[in-house]
């Protein structure tokens, strides 16, 4: 069973007649979701900055039986979050499920973080988040899910990715506070915190230290945006309508190695 593949593990009709907003879904973990919930029957809203990157997800899926329209958007700019869920509302009467995906980051220090680069990842990564689910949750009905992409930075960080590290530990305060305000709506709100992902610059990122990262997870590989994509559209079901304001980490047990070097002696003499 490959874990690379977003709809090969997909749940036939899971949901079907549902909404699915899916922010930065043009690539990596956000098309891995939009892909997995189309080919469960939803009707999906791929957006980002890039239309041409938008189209070819939307034709990928369409391609495979799904339903998906592009909507380009600026996850920066408060005029376009809103005209993308009025978007998706005229095309689909309703949002069903909203997966705030949209990321980037800076490497930087917060002693070398300017101005700039805070406002480039908070207005981004976290501002988004409140706006999408402020403007989408109007038009959710009762059994309705926000996601909020996170990151394992939430809980374990390392130097040189700040303020990205600070927004993504910010990210779970926010779900917290939603899925408590939204709760009386009939609406759960979870936190998905992936850890290493193979997305396109995950390889360069990694260069020789690739299969050492790999070592130094317990299920011995890194993991694919099919592997959070199954969690979201888990989350995203009645299955998970017990679940809400959650934090959960998709990190193939690596927050839980203590002692890289204990752990990799421990695994080779397995």
């Amino acid at each position: 069973m490959s874990p690379g593949n977003p709809t090969e593990n997909a749940v036939a009709n899971r949901h079907a007649d549902t909404v699915a907003v899916v922010t930065g879904s043009t690539r990596g973990i956000g098309e891995g979701v939009a892909r997995r919930f189309a080919a469960e029957g939803a009707s999906v809203v791929v957006t980002g900055r890039s239309a041409d990157s938008g189209e070819a997800v939307v034709d990928e899926i369409e391609s495979a039986g799904g339903e998906a329209t592009f909507v380009r958007a600026d996850m920066r700019e408060p005029a376009e979050i809103e005209a993308l869920v009025e978007h998706a509302v005229a095309e689909y009467e309703r949002i069903d499920v909203l997966v705030n995906n949209a990321g980037v980051q800076t490497e930087t220090t917060a002693s070398e973080a300017t101005i700039d680069d805070w406002e480039f990842v908070v207005e981004t990564d976290f501002r988004s988040f409140w706006l999408c689910a402020k403007h989408a949750a109007d038009h959710m009905p009762e059994g309705g899910t926000i996601l909020n992409t996170s990151s394992n930075h939430a809980f374990l960080t390392m130097p040189g990715l700040f303020p990205y590290n600070a927004v993504k530990a910010g990210i779970n305060g926010m779900t917290r506070a939603l899925a408590l305000e939204l709760g009386p709506d009939g609406l759960t709100v979870n936190t998905i915190n992936p850890g290493w992902i193979e997305i396109d610059r995950t390889e360069a990122e990694l260069g020789d230290e690739y299969e050492y990262t790999e070592e130094i997870h317990p299920v011995g590989r890194l993991g694919t945006p099919a592997d959070v994509a199954g969690l979201a559209a888990f989350l995203a079901s009645d299955d998970a309508s017990f679940i809400t304001g959650e934090s959960i980490l998709i990190d193939g047990g690596r927050s839980q190695v203590m002692q890289d070097e204990v752990y990799l002696d421990y695994r080779r003499d397995a």
